[in-house]
């Protein structure tokens, strides 16, 4: 199951999708005009006109859609998939071909999985942060502005809010703003 392609889970994900109450009128105009748009190649004009008339019913309409998709080949599947994500998530991860992918603990497909981790950069990038943050109070605790300790100190934290983010960057210019006013 893990070999299963875009157009493999579209076939199994139809019913699902047409299903009444899963997608409303204005999401299937929003991710039809999305493959109209941005992959012209995907949906023509004249399709995407055929395919958000509003004189059909929308379950036919998206009947029709998706196995136009199914038939175009695989490219034009994922990128369905991908407005599908866009324009409706919450739906997105109650496909029945992603609870498969997340039964058989494939990831490569899982767009929509969310951290409950403070970063996702590693323990290192945690560590060097750390590392810099002490650093930088060391040098503004151990060097106060009236002794020569290190003369570039100074011009060094007037262009780090420059390089640090920018949560960090206010509590230094405020730091920096105290220390010029007393000067």
């Amino acid at each position: 199951m893990t070999d299963q392609t875009y157009c493999d889970r579209l076939v199994q994900d139809t019913p699902f999708l047409t299903g009444r109450g899963r997608l409303s009128e204005q999401q299937v105009d929003r991710i039809i005009l999305q493959l109209n748009r941005y992959y012209p190649q995907i949906l023509t004009d004249k399709q995407a006109e055929k395919f958000r008339n509003p004189k059909a019913s929308l379950r036919l309409r998206l009947c029709d859609l998706l196995s136009h998709l199914q038939h175009s080949g695989e490219r034009d599947c994922q990128e369905f998939y991908r407005a599908l994500y866009i324009h409706a998530q919450p739906l997105h991860g109650l496909l029945p071909s992603r609870q498969a992918l997340q039964n058989s603990d494939c990831t490569e497909l899982d767009w929509g999985r969310e951290s409950h981790e403070l970063s996702d950069r590693g323990p290192m990038s945690f560590l060097a942060g750390l590392g810099l943050a002490a650093g930088l109070a060391l040098l503004l605790y151990c060097c106060p502005p009236d002794s020569r300790g290190l003369p570039g100190a100074r011009r060094l934290l007037g262009f780090s809010p420059v390089i640090v983010d920018r949560h960090v960057s206010r509590y230094l210019l405020a730091f920096l703003a105290d220390d010029l006013g007393g000067l």
